[in-house]
This record gives C-alpha cells, structure tokens and sequence, in this order.
C-alpha cells in the first residue's frame, strides 16, 4: 500500500511533464526567427531568372509573403519573400503534388518565420512534378501554409 507522500510525488512528476510537454508545444509561437537571405541582381553578368511568383496562402495559420522559383547556374531555387509566418514546433517546407502531403520532399526546416531566404533545389528532384510548397508542422501533421507551383 502507497503512502500520501508517494501520492504527492507521482503527481508532481505528472505535472513536471505536462509543463515540460505545454512549454515544447506552445513556446514555438512566440519565437519569431527573422532571416534575410539576398538574392544576386545578376550571375556573371545575366540577370536572374524568375520562372514563377506566387502568394503564400493560408491554411490553419496566418501567412504573409510571396515565394518565387528562379533558375540560376543551372541551379533551381526557391525563393521566400517578404515571408512572415507564426511559428510551430518543428516546421518543414515540402515540395508537394497534393495539399495533404501525401507525396512530397522534404527541403529542411522552415529556416525562419520572417524575412526573406532560400532554398536549392537538388538536381536529382524532377521539380516540375510539383505543383505546391507547404509550410507543414510535422508533429501535428498540420498545413500551416502553401503556395503554388507553375
């Protein structure tokens, strides 16, 4: 049979990690990571190459910005601009042929939730596949945003 002090302290170790889950889940929101990348105004001379602009649009968090692709050296990039997001644990931008992610690459982390930045596409990535970006919360399986592609 357990005593009350034994009581007390399997609920004090419920509550140390409730706090601790609350803190990874919720303390992301407040964080604004701001980065700004500069696009060159031309390579070697050659100005660069904007194939395709869009506007990031909402899915269950506000978003600002646009993103465009832009081919340079042979080298396929996306661009975030002027992008503003609330942020969330563990973000990820996907290249994606649907909304719900179902088939997609993962580019990496959402690098930050303001400014301007990049991502190089791969060679070996067949892009034109592709028709959307997503800002996707990987824990939660959640679209935060999107924009498309071509």
């Amino acid at each position: 049979m357990m005593n009350i002090k034994n009581y007390w302290w399997m609920i004090l170790l419920i509550i140390i990690g409730f706090i601790a889950i609350g803190y990874y889940l919720i303390s992301p929101l407040f964080i604004v990571i701001e980065l700004n990348e500069n696009l060159t105004k031309s390579v070697q001379g050659q100005e660069i190459n904007i194939i395709h602009e869009s506007i990031f649009q909402e899915k269950a968090h506000e978003v600002k910005g646009k993103l465009k692709v832009i081919q340079e050296n042979n080298k396929t990039i996306i661009y975030f601009e002027n992008f503003e997001s609330i942020n969330g644990p563990n973000l990820h931008v996907w290249l994606s042929k649907d909304l719900e992610g179902k088939e997609y690459v993962d580019l990496g982390s959402l690098k930050a939730t303001k400014g301007n930045f990049k991502y190089e596409i791969s060679r070996e990535i067949k892009f034109r596949e592709y028709k959307y970006i997503l800002i996707w919360c990987v824990p939660f399986k959640v679209l935060f945003s999107f924009a498309t592609l071509f």
